[in-house]
């Protein structure tokens, strides 16, 4: 019986691998494949948010000075999770594995994924679930392409197409989400992938419309922000003036995430050890600046609503740095890229209470997007990102600021795998 079955599924992986001959249009098995990643990607996505809404929600009633335990009992627990099921990694990982592995993603690790990043976002950690879901989806694409039989680009190409996927369904922006996860794996070549952008795409579209039927996601900005007003050709100016301040600030982050990380490794302790520390650290500083606790997707509206002062956004623009970094090197697993348009927000409200003249829409934007291409190199996706997630129609400015946060960056990327030669990790 074994062996009738062996034979069976070799037959049917026999006929999945020649094209589909019945079609006169460009169609073929690879879209199936395409579109079948994009179906799981954008289900796990939606599984993994309803998990994360019911688990913040249960965390927003946890505030005063309960907040310092219940976050180092979360940062524990989240390393619990890692030392016994697994490390899953870090962004930084996902690169190096893409670029240097072949493109395969290791799926062995996705249940630790999933539970230590539920943990630590639901939690209140300054971080994002954008980071976990890119790994799980991705690596489903590659054991998808192993199911395949798929090698080489193709394998790579899937893979990456899991990965756009997952970043889609949780940002609502297929065509940011796809060229994303194109434009993260590397700082020069935006494409270096190309085949991919395909795959990517067809992917990305059908996680969102799963997404989109689970969640009940709807079209329209998720941050709500002014109607911008085109004031003239200076607007392009301001961007880059903007834009140069939020690379500053850019900079700022990851030389205070690469102090942490030195802290951290100075004396190196078991995983739940620092998770522990940085759970005690992130209490702290959400009991005494309420507002940088979570990772931003609420608390960017409230930001822009609040009338807070120019001394109180100071000291949440400084507040949310140090908690998106030490989060980032404690050991609390998720992404950094909502944080970092958080900061953004609050750089552009500290600018227009110096320059109450400016538009204060287009400095937010600007600086949201010049810090995120400073720190991930994607001027490219993030432009449309922003476009999408903030409603401005305007791409133009947003291209520019964005421009200026990549080609002042660092040199030696903040993702250290983006560059061309396998570097020392952060």
């Amino acid at each position: 019986m074994k062996l009738q079955r062996r034979r069976k599924l070799v037959h049917y992986l026999n006929i999945l691998d020649h094209p589909i001959k019945f079609s006169p249009f460009v169609f073929s098995r690879n879209f199936l494949m395409w579109a079948t990643v994009g179906l799981i990607g954008g289900f796990i996505a939606a599984l993994y948010w309803i998990a994360l809404l019911f688990l913040t929600d249960k965390a927003h009633f946890i505030v005063g000075w309960e907040v310092i335990p219940f976050m180092s009992i979360a940062g524990l627990l989240a390393g619990l999770i890692i030392h016994f099921i697994g490390d899953p990694g870090e962004m930084h990982l996902i690169v190096d594995n893409i670029r240097f592995n072949k493109g395969k993603l290791d799926p062995k690790n996705n249940p630790s994924a999933f539970l230590s990043s539920l943990i630590c976002v639901a939690s209140g950690g300054s971080l994002g679930p954008e980071g976990p879901m890119v790994q799980i989806t991705g690596s489903t694409g590659t054991w998808l392409g192993k199911i395949f039989r798929l090698k080489g680009e193709d394998l790579r190409s899937l893979t990456i197409a899991g990965m756009a996927s997952g970043f889609t369904s949780l940002f609502g922006a297929p065509l940011g989400g796809s060229l994303f996860s194109l434009e993260i794996l590397h700082h020069e070549h935006a494409v270096e992938y190309y085949k991919a952008i395909i795959p990517a795409l067809v992917s990305s579209c059908f996680s969102y419309v799963v997404f989109a039927l689970i969640i009940h996601l709807g079209l329209g900005a998720t941050w709500n922000l002014q109607d911008y007003q085109y004031s003239g050709v200076y607007d392009f100016l301001y961007a880059v003036l903007f834009g140069i301040c939020a690379t500053f600030i850019g900079w700022t982050f990851i030389y205070v995430t690469k102090f942490f990380k030195k802290l951290f490794e100075a004396r190196p302790l078991p995983i739940y050890i620092q998770t522990l520390i940085g759970g005690i650290l992130l209490g702290i500083i959400s009991y005494y600046v309420p507002i940088t606790r979570f990772f931003g997707h609420v608390e960017i509206n409230q930001l822009v609503s609040s009338n807070y002062t120019f001394t109180m956004l100071v000291v949440i623009l400084v507040f949310k740095i140090l908690a998106t970094s030490i989060t980032v090197t404690s050991g609390w697993r998720g992404g950094f890229i909502i944080p970092l348009f958080f900061v953004g927000t609050a750089l552009g409200l500290i600018i227009h209470h110096i320059f109450p003249e400016t538009n204060l829409t287009l400095a937010i934007v600007s600086c949201m997007a010049a810090i995120n291409s400073c720190v991930t190199r994607t001027p490219m996706s993030t432009t449309i990102l922003l476009a999408t997630l903030t409603g401005f129609t305007f791409f133009i400015p947003i291209l520019f600021a964005s421009l200026t946060g990549y080609f002042l960056a660092p040199k030696i990327p903040f993702i250290s795998t983006q560059s061309e030669k396998k570097q020392k990790h952060l």
